[in-house]
């Protein structure tokens, strides 16, 4: 990063909070339970945790948005949740971290996706899902592409957060794609290894090694066969940037009609990389739609990353602390 002058990387940042963006994706409500442990149930070889504590925290797309609201940016979640009590707590949590639920759609056949954590003496001792994925029904799907239709024209980016949980499909992409390149607006993908088909046309994907290296049925084991992969992805995707995250080894950007740039990792200590995926793409998505270049964008989000790998649990970066490191990593150029 040492290319940039401080006051380029700082100016993209600052325009952040002129901006708008909508986060179509899978809505998850964490849970996580913590206690002790100090037998084994008589009922079963199992052990029995002591709750001293729970709480709730917005997952899955959630974790996008939280991530472009503490940027500064306005954003909008879009999405499935059921017509329960988990729902309640969800929109609870997003309108306090000011992100806009009016895009949440509520389908009474559904269960709001939970994923409850079990921990005891910081060691996690089961995971719990409730969730329903299949695809959702023609009637909500139609109620989701009725609202983006009407507010893709005053969006600045849209993100597509996909899990897999039966949200992101086909037509629901065509739609999205064509309503963004009407619009000229700015589309990225956090992808789900086997969806890739349904991205074509979007601005930008950002796999990790291991999703890139399904998308394209071989191993990416060297050097010669991620430069492969990055130029099938662009091609067959007809995408014009695929970002490769390669978790302590940085990033490759792959841009239609330019040399692959390598961008190398700038995190000092990685505790937890959970969540690092969301920061990515979220301050990939603001940086682009301030007007930054591609590899100037992919040099600010992999910073914002090598922030949250640093934290504990899934983490988010806050626009303080992101410009902080911005200034450290240029030597306070200007």
């Amino acid at each position: 990063m040492k290319r940039y002058k401080y006051s380029t990387l700082a100016n993209v940042v600052k325009r952040f909070d002129k901006k708008r963006i909508i986060v179509i994706g899978d809505l998850l409500l964490d849970q996580f339970i913590w206690g002790e442990v100090s037998r084994i149930s008589p009922e079963a070889p199992v052990p029995v945790v002591w709750v001293k504590n729970e709480g709730f925290m917005p997952g899955g797309a959630c974790n996008v948005a939280s991530n472009i609201a503490k940027l500064g940016a306005e954003v909008s979640l879009v999405g499935v949740v059921g017509e329960d009590e988990k729902a309640d707590i969800l929109k609870k949590q997003l309108k306090k971290e000011n992100i806009s639920t009016e895009g949440i759609i509520a389908d009474k056949k559904r269960p709001t996706i939970l994923k409850t954590r079990v921990i005891a003496h910081h060691q996690q001792v089961v995971r719990i899902d409730h969730e329903d994925i299949n695809q959702i029904s023609t009637q909500y799907l139609k109620r989701i592409q009725d609202y983006l239709k009407k507010n893709i024209r005053h969006t600045d980016g849209i993100i597509i957060e996909d899990y897999g949980k039966g949200l992101i499909t086909p037509s629901l992409l065509r739609m999205v794609v064509r309503e963004a390149k009407r619009y000229g607006k700015i589309i990225a993908v956090d992808p789900k290894e086997n969806h890739f088909s349904y991205y074509k046309g979007v601005s930008v994907i950002t796999p990790n090694h291991h999703e890139a290296a399904k998308a394209v049925k071989f191993p990416i084991d060297s050097k010669k066969a991620l430069l492969k992969a990055g130029e099938k992805l662009l091609k067959e995707l007809k995408a014009n940037v695929i970002l490769v995250t390669l978790g302590e080894n940085g990033m490759m950007v792959f841009e239609k009609g330019k040399s692959p740039k390598k961008i190398s990792t700038l995190a000092q200590e990685v505790f937890d990389v959970s969540g690092a995926g969301d920061t990515v793409v979220a301050v990939y998505t603001l940086c682009a739609a301030s007007g930054a270049s591609p590899i100037l964008s992919a040099h600010i989000s992999n910073c914002a990353a090598g922030i949250v790998v640093g934290k504990v649990g899934v983490a988010i970066v806050e626009r303080k602390e992101l410009l902080s490191r911005l200034k450290r990593e240029t030597g306070k150029a200007r």
